[in-house]
């Protein structure tokens, strides 16, 4: 039976390790350097990094290479998460338990603290690129290219206009998996693929872990709703019931919660079905799979 907790501690650690040495090595004494710290170190899952590795592992790659892509796409996704709390956008006041950057800091330093996670990520990444075997660069520079994509505003940044967009207005179930898909599921899927195609996956193999990550994706945002509405805040480390208060398009209010946990084991199943085609290398892409749903925050 494969041990996730024990997995997810062995990735995190050196996750971890290394954020703190990329964001220990600009100028701690700043106070943009200590609020950037301050929300990337406040803890987290470390899903993306974790799904990073994992994808690596499950083509043959190794966690050490990949380890400046996973802390690049989790300084990404710190950096959408302060600029999501923003009075302009949900208007949060808490995060993983602890005030949010613009109510630790101010509105302005958050801002300027989520650019700079962004940018220090692309400069993680060009580093890496430059510093891997010629043979590997190509890979790189894709890989780059492809996570600029997702983070941008042909995907999650897209995704994030169109939740805010379309606050107090009912929308269909293909234009909520669309949004949904875009401001959380883009990340999530180039978590997987990026981490896959630096570390040699063939083409076949890309597209089942791309439809994998596709899948899981979704599920991660349809969770995410469900436990807006029935999770536990202390565990949560922010408020519940926010989404319905704001009018926001989630899946329990589209479709009711019971069809919504529907939706969200059958997204799961699917992601399943297509690691059929690995061997136990894939354990810890099943294992992460079920954790998604399975997750108390």
């Amino acid at each position: 039976m494969f041990d996730l907790k024990s997995y997810l501690n062995d990735v995190r650690a050196p996750v971890d390790q290394m954020l703190q040495h990329y964001l220990s090595a600009q100028s701690s004494a700043t106070r943009i350097s200590h609020a950037m710290t301050y929300s990337v170190m406040a803890g987290g899952k470390r899903l993306r990094p974790v799904l990073c590795i994992a994808a690596a592992e499950t083509v043959g790659g190794s966690r050490e290479a990949v380890l400046p892509l996973a802390c690049s796409l989790e300084l990404i996704h710190t950096y959408s998460l302060i600029h999501d709390d923003l009075p302009a956008m949900d208007n949060d006041d808490k995060r993983r338990g602890k005030p949010t950057c613009h109510v630790q800091f101010d509105e302005a330093t958050a801002i300027l603290a989520g650019d700079a996670l962004l940018t220090l990520a692309f400069e993680i990444l060009g580093t890496a690129g430059i510093q891997c075997a010629s043979d590997d660069q190509h890979r790189w520079l894709l890989a780059i290219a492809q996570i600029a994509s997702a983070a941008g505003f042909k995907g999650m940044i897209e995704g994030q206009m169109r939740d805010m967009a379309f606050e107090g207005t009912v929308i269909s179930k293909p234009e909520l998996e669309s949004l949904h898909r875009l401001k959380t599921g883009k990340l999530i899927e180039i978590s997987v693929g990026a981490g896959a195609m630096v570390s040699g996956a063939s083409p076949r193999q890309q597209q089942l872990l791309q439809t994998y990550a596709q899948h899981i994706g979704l599920a991660f945002q349809v969770a995410d709703d469900i436990l807006n509405v029935k999770g536990d805040p202390k565990r949560l480390g922010k408020a519940t019931g926010t989404d319905n208060i704001r009018g926001k398009n989630t899946y329990p209010a589209l479709l009711g919660l019971a069809a919504a946990e529907t939706l969200a084991g059958q997204l799961v199943n699917n992601a399943l079905k297509v690691l059929d085609a690995f061997d136990k290398g894939a354990d810890s892409l099943r294992a992460i799979a079920r954790y998604v749903i399975e997750r108390k925050r």
